[in-house]
């Protein structure tokens, strides 16, 4: 890893899709709620977007490249025309880059987890509905 965070600061081994909807995002100018209304989806699903939860269809993943000015390619990959990093550079050490890449794995993990959790109650609800419970 390079010793700032502004070298690959949106690529794919220093930033999720998430990561980079949000900054692009943030370098609009815009709220979540603000994008969310823009693109016609809800509040919970753009944030789901950015903790990267889920992912967006195409025809959003269009819109949403087309509204924050920054390419499908670089969306996706961090490859093609998207922002630039921050400013204000910070030095980074290799271990500091390890626990943050970490921090973001488990993040993701407990949102998918936590959307299991729910799908499974909500199944487990429609199945006592139903009256397949003993």
């Amino acid at each position: 890893m390079d010793d700032t965070l502004s070298e690959g600061w949106f690529d794919p081994e220093n930033a999720t899709f998430g990561d980079r909807v949000a900054g692009a995002r943030d370098a609009a100018g815009m709220t979540q709620k603000q994008l969310a209304k823009r693109l016609g989806v809800k509040l919970s699903t753009l944030r789901d977007w950015e903790n990267d939860v889920n992912e967006p269809r195409a025809n959003k993943l269009q819109m949403l490249a087309g509204i924050l000015n920054v390419s499908l390619t670089w969306l996706l990959d961090g490859t093609g025309d998207g922002i630039d990093a921050p400013e204000e550079v910070q030095p980074i050490n290799d271990e500091l880059a390890q626990v943050l890449a970490e921090l973001r794995e488990l993040k993701a993990r407990a949102n998918k987890t936590a959307n299991r959790l729910g799908a499974l109650e909500k199944r487990l609800r429609g199945l006592a509905r139903e009256g397949q419970l003993g």
